[in-house]
């Protein structure tokens, strides 16, 4: 499947899950897998910064940025969400409709960025951190939640094993992070989002690989460099 296709295919998956995503993002968004995904931005990214929210759904994550203080753009490659998303808009949030590989951004836009379980939607992930790289200001943040090994919603890919279509890559969190070591982005804090069932007490001592293995998403803060 080529880019054109795959990105086509999950355009159209995105637009009938529309509605289906927008009744559950508030609950994953506050109490559900999402719920540490604020507290952790904001442990890094001082408020007032601009920020984009990359691949926002139905704009919920974005609208908290907004409400801790963030200036956000929320973009979603799905026309459906990005018009749910829409509902929200208010001064000092808006939403856009757009591509990760080819971001409607000029270069050094924002601040911060934010994309969380989206890069795993693309065709080429190499191409989704260029872009996000050439949007972020130097020395900005680059915050990415990945779906770890254990994430339910992997088994998109499943097909890809029978020769068929399948529109989720299976990037690791450690390939993500060897990625970001070798565009330059320096990584400054990690947190691990883990299934029920897992007693993070007993992960403590694990290192950051084993951890990862364990997780439903893996939360990366990097910073980009000014070189």
């Amino acid at each position: 499947m080529n880019k054109s296709e795959w990105h086509s295919n999950a355009r159209t998956r995105w637009d009938e899950n529309a509605g289906n995503w927008h009744s559950r993002s508030r609950e994953n968004w506050t109490t559900g897998s999402r719920k540490s995904v604020i507290p952790f931005f904001l442990k890094s990214v001082d408020r007032g910064k601009k920020t984009g929210d990359l691949g926002c759904g139905d704009g919920y994550g974005s609208h908290l940025l907004n409400e801790n203080g963030y200036k956000v753009t929320g973009m979603d490659f799905s026309e459906n969400m990005v018009e749910i998303a829409r509902r929200l808009e208010r001064e000092g949030l808006q939403f856009v409709q757009g591509d990760l590989t080819s971001l409607p951004f000029k270069d050094n836009e924002f601040d911060a960025v934010m994309a969380i379980n989206s890069i795993e939607w693309t065709a080429s992930p190499v191409l989704a951190l260029d872009e996000l790289d050439r949007v972020t200001d130097n020395e900005g943040y680059i915050c990415i939640g990945l779906l770890g090994p254990t994430a339910h919603p992997r088994e998109n890919s499943f097909p890809r094993l029978r020769g068929e279509e399948a529109i989720c890559n299976t990037m690791m969190p450690w390939e993500l992070e060897r990625l970001a070591e070798q565009k330059g982005w320096k990584k400054i804090d990690e947190e691990w989002v883990y299934k029920k069932g897992v007693d993070a007490n007993l992960t403590a001592s694990l290192p950051n690989e084993l951890r990862q293995a364990l997780t439903f998403m893996t939360l990366f803060m990097f910073k980009r460099s000014s070189s």
